[in-house]
C-alpha cells in the first residue's frame, strides 16, 4: 500500500501552525501586501491583518479581510475585544509580526517607542522573548538613503527587530533606486526562512548546480538533461539553516535562492575555476551538478557542416578533471575542516553504484538518484550513503528533500567534529 504522507501532494506546509500579524502602514507598495498575504495563507499561516489609517488609503481592509479569512483590525478602541485591549489579545497569539509596507514614518515610530495607533501600539506591547518583529522598508529611495532612515534602521536592529532587504528598481513616482519593498514572493521565501532552524549556522556551503556545457563548435556542444534544481533547492536551504552560501551554476534558467551568491559557469572546466576559487574558504561542499565526463579536444572555430558525402566528423575527447575528488584530495577535507557531499545519478544498480561511487571518490556522504527520474523534475527520491551503510528518503519535493538532506549534513558534521568544536557549535 502506498504511504500517503510520502507523497508529493501530501508534504507539510512550510508555515502550517504558524500565527502571523501582517501589519499594512501606509504606501503604495500596500498592492504588494495582498499577495503577500495570499502567500502566506497558501503556505499554511493564519493571518491576522492590522491597518494603519494610512494604509487604508492604499488598499481597502475588505480585500485583506477577503484574503485572510479573518476580520481586519485598525483602531486600538475596536468594539470586538471584549476588554477593549486588542493590542495585548492579538499580539499575544503571534507567532512573529510582519510590517509591509514599513514606511519610513512607521520606522521612526517603531524606534521612538511611540503608540498613538493600534499597529505601533501592538508592536511595542509584543513580548519581545516570543514574538519576533520582521520589517519590510518601503518608501523612495531619497527618504531610504537619508541619514536619520539609516540611524532608525539601524537602531531597530539593535533592539531586535529583523530587517527585510529592499528592492531596487523604478518607484511609483518615477524615479529609480533603492527603497521598493521586496516582491511578495521573496518576503514569503524569507519569512519561511525565518522560522528554519538554523542547524549551519556558521558555515560557510559551496553547492554545485546544474548541467556543464562543452563546445564542439560555436553552435553544438555536449549537455545533458540536469534542470539544476536540486542544486538550487540545496543551496536555499542551507541559506535557511543559517550558512552564508555560494552557489556555482551551470547553464540553467532558474532564479536565484534569496541571500545566496551565485556565480554562473558553463564548461566543466569553468565550474573547476569557480570551485577552487571558493572551496578554500568552504566548510562544506555539495557536489550536486551533474559535470560532463569528456569534452572534445578541440572545440571548432567554425560550425562543422554537412559536405554531403555521408561521412560523420571524426571528434576526439579528453577526460575533464573530477571537481568533487580533486576538492575531497584537499588538505580541509583531508583534515575534516572542509565536510564533501558527492552526488550520483545512475540509471540502474543505484545502490551498488553509489557506493562504489563513495569510495572512489574518497567523501564521507554520497547522495544517489536515478537520473531519469529526477531530470527537469520537480520531485525526486534520494539514497544517503556514508560508512555506516545508506538511508533512503522517500519522493517528496526536492526542496522537502534539500532541507532533509541539510539535517543530515548538520548531525554528521556535529557527529564528528573535535570534542572542543562540539562546545561551541551553535
Amino acid at each position: 500500500m502506498t504511504n500517503q504522507a510520502n507523497e508529493p501532494g501530501a508534504e507539510a506546509l512550510d508555515l502550517a501552525g504558524k500565527h502571523i500579524v501582517l501589519g499594512l502602514s501606509g504606501g503604495i507598495a500596500c498592492y504588494k501586501s495582498a499577495e503577500l498575504c495570499r502567500g502566506l495563507v497558501k503556505a499554511g499561516a493564519t493571518v491576522q491583518v492590522v491597518m494603519t489609517e494610512a494604509a487604508a488609503q492604499f488598499i481597502t481592509p475588505v480585500t485583506m479581510q477577503a484574503l485572510s479569512g479573518r476580520p481586519v483590525y485598525s483602531s486600538q478602541w475596536d468594539g470586538r475585544e471584549p476588554n477593549s485591549m486588542a493590542h495585548i489579545n492579538l499580539s499575544r497569539e503571534a507567532d512573529a509580526m510582519v510590517i509591509a509596507p514599513c514606511s519610513a514614518d512607521f520606522i521612526a515610530r517603531l524606534v521612538q517607542g511611540r503608540a498613538d495607533e493600534l499597529l505601533s501600539l501592538m508592536c511595542l506591547a509584543r513580548p519581545l522573548d516570543r514574538v519576533p518583529l520582521l520589517v519590510a522598508p518601503a518608501m523612495n529611495r531619497e527618504m531610504y538613503a537619508h541619514p536619520a532612515t539609516q540611524r532608525n534602521l539601524a537602531q531597530l536592529q539593535a533592539d531586535g527587530a529583523c530587517v527585510l532587504g529592499v528592492g531596487v528598481g523604478s518607484q511609483a513616482c518615477g524615479e529609480t533606486g533603492d527603497g521598493r519593498m521586496l516582491e511578495p514572493d521573496e518576503l514569503l521565501e524569507d519569512i519561511i526562512a525565518f522560522f528554519m532552524p538554523k542547524v549551519l549556522k556558521g558555515q560557510r556551503v559551496l553547492v554545485t548546480a546544474g548541467p556543464t556545457y562543452e563546445a564542439i563548435d560555436p553552435v553544438r556542444g555536449i549537455t545533458n538533461l540536469s534542470s539544476g534544481k536540486m542544486g538550487f533547492a540545496i543551496a536555499r536551504a542551507a541559506r535557511e539553516a543559517g550558512a552564508e552560501v555560494t552557489l556555482v551554476a551551470g547553464p540553467v534558467s532558474l532564479a536565484t535562492p534569496r541571500g545566496v551568491t551565485r556565480v554562473d559557469v558553463k564548461s566543466a572546466s569553468n565550474m573547476l575555476s569557480a570551485v577552487a576559487a571558493h572551496a578554500q574558504s568552504a566548510t562544506v561542499f555539495i557536489a550536486t551538478a551533474a559535470v560532463a565526463d569528456w569534452r572534445p579536444a578541440a572545440a571548432s572555430a567554425q560550425k562543422i557542416k554537412k559536405d554531403g558525402s555521408g561521412q560523420t566528423p571524426q571528434l576526439q575527447f579528453t577526460e575533464n578533471t573530477d571537481i568533487l575528488a580533486t576538492v575531497a584530495g584537499l588538505p580541509a577535507a583531508q583534515t575534516g575542516r572542509l565536510f564533501c557531499v558527492g552526488f550520483a545519478a545512475e540509471s540502474h544498480d543505484l545502490l551498488e553504484n553509489a557506493q562504489a561511487k563513495r569510495l572512489r571518490k574518497k567523501v564521507p556522504l554520497l547522495v544517489g538518484n536515478i537520473g531519469p527520474d529526477t531530470f527537469g523534475q520537480d520531485h525526486n527520491a534520494l539514497l544517503l550513503i556514508d560508512a555506516q551503510g545508506s538511508l533512503e528518503l522517500p519522493r517528496a519535493s526536492k526542496l522537502s528533500l534539500a532541507r532533509q538532506l541539510v539535517r543530515e549534513i548538520a548531525g554528521r558534521m556535529a557527529a564528528c567534529a573535535p570534542t572542543d568544536q562540539k562546545a561551541t557549535t551553535p
